[in-house]
């Protein structure tokens, strides 16, 4: 459906955090179109997008990153951009993002077949953290404790059908005090931030790691704006670990942010869908 003045919020899963959003949007008067990715199709010859904003929230990033390309070429203003999408949805191409702009990450290793991890492994040190270069919600991310379970790991990886999966993404483990920090950046601003707790090394909220309020101190307002312009991306959420030999971290950044958990820990004190929303309202009417 064709609506030029209205925001089109692209996303298969009508998750929670879509319909704050939803909502959101609504209550500033803007009009607001939900659109389904799976049900979607583009005519190269269509020169012209059907709505001239556009929220991405489409939680495939390989859908999220196409809808945003060709809506881009079409001249609309998606939020996030297919540029964004492609950097966050890679935790490769986000590292090197981060260290061409200086952001404190993790030391990281990029193995590129199964038979060069190994050497890689020994060479990076035990503990090691191993993560798939796609992947979401903490899965098939591993703790590799010694040569055995690293011989495990890889193998398991070699086994996969997927060549990407034949790329070993080592990075370095972290002795975080049992917590780490999610910041929510939305225009070049961090809106709210929340620890996030859990008696395992994994904190994901996902996981069951619980959320609990965070301060937002200069340094981590300018660690995770800083993150956020690294990768491209409007909205973002920082993941940042609290390293206790170098200080603030930042482990990840997501384009497609989930919030549910810091607006928990925040309660009424602050709508984040609202912030995010005004955010976005302000970058696609610039």
């Amino acid at each position: 459906m064709s609506r030029p003045d209205a925001i089109a919020v692209l996303g298969s899963r009508l998750r929670a955090d879509d319909k704050r959003l939803l909502d959101a949007i609504e209550r500033r008067g803007v009009p607001v179109v939900r659109v389904d990715p799976r049900c979607s199709a583009f005519p190269l010859e269509v020169a012209q997008a059907p709505w001239r904003h556009v929220l991405n929230r489409e939680i495939s990033a390989t859908r999220a990153r196409y809808a945003a390309l060709t809506l881009e070429a079409q001249g609309a203003v998606v939020v996030n951009s297919a540029a964004a999408v492609q950097t966050c949805a890679d935790k490769w191409l986000t590292s090197l993002a981060l260290r061409r702009d200086g952001v404190p990450t993790p030391r990281t290793v990029l193995a590129l077949a199964p038979e060069a991890a190994l050497e890689t492994f020994d060479a990076f040190g035990y503990p090691v953290v191993v993560k798939p270069l796609t992947s979401s919600w903490g899965k098939r991310v591993s703790l590799v404790r010694d040569p055995d379970a690293a011989r495990a790991v890889i193998e398991h990886c070699a086994a996969l059908p997927s060549p990407q999966a034949h790329l070993i993404y080592l990075q370095e483990y972290l002795d975080k005090p049992g917590r780490d920090i999610r910041v929510v950046v939305a225009g070049d601003r961090p809106i709210a931030a929340g620890y996030r707790i859990c008696d395992g090394w994994r904190t994901n909220v996902a996981l069951g790691a619980r959320t609990e309020p965070c301060e937002i101190t200069a340094d981590l307002a300018k660690l995770a704006v800083a993150a956020a312009r690294a990768v491209g991306a409007d909205v973002a959420g920082v993941d940042v670990a609290e390293d206790p030999h170098n200080g603030l971290t930042v482990l990840e950044v997501n384009h497609n942010i989930e919030f549910s958990g810091v607006q928990r820990a925040h309660g009424d004190r602050l709508d984040i869908a609202v912030e995010i929303v005004d955010a976005v309202l302000t970058r696609v009417l610039a």
